[in-house]
């Protein structure tokens, strides 16, 4: 197994048993401890993993001034989120309007608000004009969190197109029960999964593959999303417990395995586990 940090899913596994465990499976496989990075460097380690869009929200829903200024660079960022950082608008539970960090070390970047651009026909006008998934993604994006109960109600008194439903629902920050009412089919879902949004940390352990990845961004997630990182936690940590545990055989067969495990996270665990019985 590599050492250092270049394991963090391997260090995710071994944060839910026994910390002396766990140093025992270190000093035996040889991996080093966790550095203590500081959130910058894990949001430029969360973009070369294959993270589904989901966790930008999930950055987000901390409502930590810090964190925002960390998810207004973030490449899956639309210019709308991006207005409502910048406004200190909350997307988790706190009451706004947010400290604001304008802090940017991006050359040329002054982490101003980009431009609001409304069409003619309205904020609901020009989603119903859209002909195109270009013309919807443009439209879409000048719907601000506030936005959405008013593309809700439109939406009840007359379904928006196709396409504006489309570049709606695939917006990070869309509410799940606006989503919802978009659509439902099985096809919908395969389409919002291949678009990288994932309904919750539980779902994504559960049904994400690579394990390899999926573990990394939780780790990363430790830094950047902990409560959302927390219900994975809370999932697996019966799992691993029970298959894994001190077992440093059973770890020995994660090593050997994880970079190449096509199924999930689950699924490595069990399977590894099973291995070292045998």
């Amino acid at each position: 197994m590599d050492r250092g940090n270049n394991v963090p899913g391997a260090h995710f596994l071994l944060s839910l048993i026994d910390p002396d465990d766990a140093a025992t499976v270190r000093r035996r496989l040889g991996i080093d401890e966790p550095e203590a990075n500081p959130a910058r460097w894990w949001a430029w380690w969360l973009q070369r993993l294959q993270a589904p869009t989901s966790v930008l929200l999930w950055m987000l829903e901390r409502d930590d001034p810090a964190t925002n200024a960390l998810a207004y660079h973030h490449p899956d960022a639309t210019d709308a989120i991006r207005r409502d950082i910048i406004r200190g608008v909350p997307f988790g539970t706190a009451s706004g309007p947010l400290p604001v960090v304008r802090t940017c070390d991006t050359p040329g970047c002054s982490h101003g608000a980009p431009p609001l651009v409304v069409g003619p026909a309205g904020l609901v006008g020009e989603l119903r004009q859209a002909r195109s998934m270009a013309a919807a993604r443009v439209a879409a994006d000048a719907v601000g969190r506030a936005d959405w109960p008013e593309i809700v109600d439109a939406d009840r008194v007359e379904p928006l197109p196709g396409y504006a439903r489309w570049a709606l629902s695939i917006r990070v920050d869309c509410p799940p029960e606006v989503r919802a009412q978009f659509g439902s089919h099985p096809k919908f879902a395969h389409r919002l999964r291949r678009a990288g949004i994932v309904g919750d940390p539980r779902e994504y352990v559960e049904r994400w593959t690579p394990a390899r990845s999926v573990l990394d961004v939780l780790q990363v997630g430790t830094a950047l999303f902990p409560e959302r990182a927390r219900e994975a936690t809370d999932l697996l940590t019966p799992l691993v417990r029970r298959e894994l545990g001190a077992n440093p055989e059973a770890w020995a067969v994660l090593a050997q395995v994880m970079p190449t495990f096509t199924g999930t996270a689950p699924e490595l665990v069990r399977t590894c586990g099973a291995v070292a019985l045998v």
